[in-house]
């Protein structure tokens, strides 16, 4: 009798210790959404306080509002290409120094330098019609804004530049559907989380 009554304790404890560990993992397993639900949260807050902020349309981020002077040069998934490369019609560093517009309103959540292929970066999130966007500008000669602004469609936001003498001088536009990506790479073969540019901002 001892010894049943031992492999039943046994068998119980066991049970328990697993349960705990499904728990613990499911736990685990929910966590990141629950992060990402307090960022949204944070967003909701600040767009609630600054309705004037929130996105009407979106307008293209050169020549406003339709790109006037501009080409796409290299097109999102061209060559697994994460965004839109504008450049000026004259070619070369022609369009160097020439506006950069935000493409809707929104507020800035990043603005700065980060080196590397990338140089000035600018990141701005978008309410538009209950959903999030961010629309990530790179290269950038200037900037005009910081982190913490809120902006207006057409705005001036930053100047096009080379990323220190990297390339010639082009805007690499990126737009997300997924906020809370690192900057990434700007090519991948995987573009879950990114949208087409163009096709948003022309049917936006």
């Amino acid at each position: 009798m001892k010894i049943l009554w031992g492999i039943i304790i046994i068998f119980l404890t066991s049970f328990s210790s697993k349960k705990q560990l499904i728990s613990n993992n499911t736990t685990n397993y929910l966590k990141e959404p629950i992060e990402n639900q307090d960022k949204y949260t944070k967003y909701d807050s600040l767009f609630s306080k600054n309705k004037e902020f929130i996105a009407r349309g979106f307008d293209f981020p050169v020549g406003k509002p339709n790109a006037n002077g501009y080409y796409n040069a290299q097109k999102f998934q061209e060559n697994n290409h994460l965004g839109d490369d504008w450049n000026g019609v004259g070619g070369g560093n022609s369009d160097l120094g020439d506006p950069i517009y935000a493409i809707a309103n929104g507020y800035v959540s990043f603005s700065e330098d980060i080196g590397g292929g990338w140089g000035n970066v600018i990141r701005i999130i978008h309410q538009y019609k209950d959903r999030y966007y961010e629309s990530v500008y790179a290269h950038c000669q200037t900037i005009n804004i910081k982190q913490g602004d809120f902006v207006k469609k057409g705005q001036t936001i930053a100047t096009i530049g080379n990323a220190n003498g990297i390339y010639y001088a082009h805007l690499h536009l990126e737009l997300r559907d997924d906020i809370f990506m690192d900057i990434g790479g700007g090519y991948s073969e995987n573009s879950k989380g990114y949208l087409d540019p163009t096709k948003f901002i022309t049917t936006n």
